[in-house]
């Protein structure tokens, strides 16, 4: 009797929860953009069913959904099947699996991070709060910077500059959070030449926002918005390819880096803080475990370790003309780079992005021909042998059309041959 008590309240307290575990992710449709608040916040996930980065990411999707009720968050969490309701995607813009973003008093915000909890709970934490957050006092200044690698402040009271500030905020606000202080907030180590002024505060130091040095706010900030140095990921390099610089990398083993790896890393670092002035403005500097996705964009094996050069908004890239043992040879790289005098190779052009294509196809397929090489044969031969049929039954049907006009003007031919000579009688 006991043992039937606790099967029946275990089947309550299922019953109980399950509903509650659903509701932390609401399913959503079309219905969406009209039954929607214009003050809620909406983190939504939209997928496909046959997607299996979507189906990776479930576990983590509600993770996140029933820790951001339990915080009693603002930000309700859905997710979306795109192929079935076309019209949300339509109007979120959705153009690949999964695509995660927040709609935030109906402006949306791309989520375009890695695919972890504490990438998205980061991303969640920046939009869903304050567009520009106030620092009051030292201990808040102090705490904000032990919690950021880079960090924006603007210091002053309103101004022009705080409108293209709080602008630039707008812009950037899902890849780094935007603070604002008082002077007496600040530390009085910090030196400002006037107020009002934007800092930012990164790699031990600050540096002060130049109007006349450093171009437009905007752009400023979103050359900034990395340490001079850093670990990298294919997330990380994308981003740093969308602010207009090139990347120096030092590419190294996952696991067990060599000798040589470890002094090329130190090398990179010491030159992106001995040279700040003379290179930040240009070149990110960073390191990358493993080559898988710098393989990709020269179509090769790349040998570890190695240095290369790239430039993410081209597509292309640089390798050193010679060994790089020390810092001259290092700078002499990229002042080479930086002069023209080093051509680059790869691009985005037509030819290149065929060969990155046929590449692709053959990273894709090789695996698959060497666990199941039949399969990989029919998969292979199919497309092959469809587009050839297709071929014959044009040229068939070319030939066809052809024959019946060529059997249409014989008639017509012969028609006026026999004209002609009627009318030759008739003169003679």
């Amino acid at each position: 009797m006991s043992v039937w008590r606790k099967r029946v309240l275990l089947s309550v307290l299922l019953c109980v929860s399950l509903p509650s575990v659903r509701s932390f992710v609401e399913e959503l449709d079309d219905s969406f953009t009209e039954s929607r608040g214009d003050e809620e916040i909406w983190l939504i996930k939209f997928y496909a069913p046959w997607c299996s980065f979507c189906k990776q990411l479930d576990p983590v999707w509600h993770q996140i959904g029933s820790e951001l009720k339990s915080l009693g968050s603002p930000v309700n969490v859905g997710k979306s099947d795109a192929s079935v309701n076309r019209g949300l995607a339509k109007e979120f813009q959705v153009q690949g699996y999964p695509t995660i973003l927040m709609s935030k008093k109906n402006k949306k915000y791309n989520y375009l991070g890695p695919r972890t909890k504490d990438g998205i709970m980061d991303f969640v934490d920046r939009v869903s709060g304050p567009l520009l957050r106030s620092l009051k006092s030292l201990q808040l200044f102090q705490h904000a910077m032990s919690h950021h690698d880079v960090m924006f402040v603007y210091v002053g009271a309103t101004s022009s500059l705080r409108g293209n500030y709080s602008a630039a905020a707008q812009e950037l606000i899902v890849t780094t959070y935007f603070f604002c202080a008082t002077r007496d907030v600040l530390p009085k180590a910090v030196s400002i030449p006037s107020l009002p002024a934007v800092l930012v505060f990164k790699d031990g130091t600050y540096f002060t926002y130049d109007e006349e040095r450093d171009g437009q706010l905007l752009s400023w900030i979103n050359r900034e918005r990395f340490p001079n140095y850093m670990k990298l990921d294919s997330y990380m390099l994308y981003a740093m390819g969308e602010s207009g610089k090139l990347v120096l990398l030092v590419l190294v083993e996952e696991r067990n880096p060599s000798e040589e790896a470890l002094r090329y890393k130190r090398l990179v670092e010491n030159v992106a803080a001995d040279y700040r002035d003379i290179y930040s403005r240009n070149v990110h500097f960073g390191f990358m475990e493993g080559s898988d996705y710098i393989n990709g964009l020269v179509m090769g094996e790349v040998i570890l370790p190695s240095f290369i050069m790239v430039n993410l908004s081209t597509d292309s890239y640089f390798l050193p003309p010679a060994a790089v043992e020390t810092e001259r040879h290092l700078l002499d790289f990229l002042d080479q780079v930086l002069d023209g005098t080093l051509q680059s190779q790869g691009g985005n052009g037509i030819a290149q992005r065929v060969r990155r294509l046929i590449y692709n196809a053959k990273l894709t397929l090789k695996p698959l021909f060497s666990q199941a090489p039949l399969l990989g044969c029919f998969l292979l031969s199919f497309p092959l042998g469809l587009v050839g049929f297709l071929c014959f039954l044009f040229c068939k049907g070319w030939r066809a059309i052809r024959d019946r006009d060529h059997d249409n003007d014989v008639p017509v031919a012969t028609s006026l041959q026999r004209r002609r000579k009627l009318a030759d009688k008739k003169t003679d």
